[in-house]
């Protein structure tokens, strides 16, 4: 497996299902006492730029569960501040730490501080990816749907890191991935150009349209995320303008999905805007389950990373 965990690029389709089911079996209580000494003595630098809730405290709560420790590193308390580079923070942080996840506003942030640092580095999210969550997702549909390969998931709203993730875990994995966005908010086309050419080995489809209803018809996924991304809070009354109502997933769309689909969202919600209460609170939602798989993912992803004794 590479060093870095950059995007869902950055592993192959054995790599993820190996992550999901060690996920797994990390789940079951009866294996719980078994892995508490798994990574001791390894530190875990935990470098954000951006607020976190389910990250921060999912990565902080597996490494001490396996053993190991935490540093929380916030932009102001090291001297990136003081205009310190991040070529010689990465440098140095490296001489003290096994690990360091990173949320950054700028995925070339990310990009320099991997390319400089002698450890492993995972993308907490960025403005481009966000790996972990796309990793947890794929579990949840695994848990619920009983196999990922034939499935079909629809993502409607912006076509942000959310999704570019969700279209290189899908087509990897066999899943046909609908995506539906405003026009001029669809992801990058060199995304959607490595999606289609992954999907095309794995013989499923992708496809973007701008009509949600075409997204959801007969989709045994629905998921969705906020339209306002953190840094593009400037552009929210612009964004509720072009997603409102057309974009959110509320029960006149949900209408058109399979019977038994699924509703997934990363969180932190918008209600009633990308989704409403009677959706995400609703009988078909799995977001509950899809936040507690962080803690799994994120646990999986550490023992692969940093223990040498572990055959990835």
């Amino acid at each position: 497996m590479n060093k870095n965990i950059l995007s869902i690029c950055d592993l192959s389709s054995d790599q993820i299902l190996s992550i999901l089911d060690l996920a797994i079996y990390l789940k079951d209580p009866l294996n719980i006492q078994s892995s508490k000494t798994q990574l001791r003595g390894k530190i875990l630098g935990m470098f954000f730029q951006k607020p976190s809730t389910r990250t921060r405290i999912s990565f902080e709560t597996a490494i001490l569960q396996l053993g190991g420790n935490a540093i929380n590193l916030s932009f102001n308390d090291l001297q990136l501040s003081r205009g310190e580079s991040i070529e010689d923070t990465a440098r140095t942080l490296s001489l003290y730490l096994d690990c360091i996840v990173a949320r950054v506003y700028s995925h070339k942030d990310i990009e320099k501080l991997s390319q400089y640092s002698s450890i492993p580095v995972i993308n907490g999210l960025s403005d481009l990816f966000h790996p972990c969550q796309i990793l947890s997702d794929l579990l949840t549909i695994l848990e619920y749907k009983k196999k990922l390969r034939g499935n079909t998931l629809a993502f409607i709203g912006d076509g942000n890191n959310i999704c570019n993730d969700l279209l290189l875990g899908c087509s990897k994995l066999g899943i046909n991935i609908k995506i539906s966005t405003p026009p001029g908010f669809e992801p990058f086309k060199w995304i959607m150009d490595i999606a289609k050419k992954e999907s095309k080995k794995n013989n499923s489809f992708v496809s973007i349209t701008n009509d949600p209803f075409e997204a959801v018809k007969d989709a045994d996924v629905i998921t969705t995320d906020t339209f306002v991304s953190i840094g593009k809070e400037e552009e929210k009354q612009q964004r509720d303008a072009v997603f409102l109502p057309t974009y959110q997933v509320n029960d006149e769309l949900v209408k058109y999905a399979k019977p038994d689909y699924i509703f997934m969202h990363c969180l932190p919600a918008k209600r009633d805007k990308e989704v409403t209460s009677e959706i995400i609170d609703g009988p078909h939602s799995v977001v509950w389950m899809e936040a507690e798989n962080r803690l799994h993912v994120q646990k999986a992803l550490l023992i692969k990373l940093l223990d040498k004794e572990f055959i990835n």
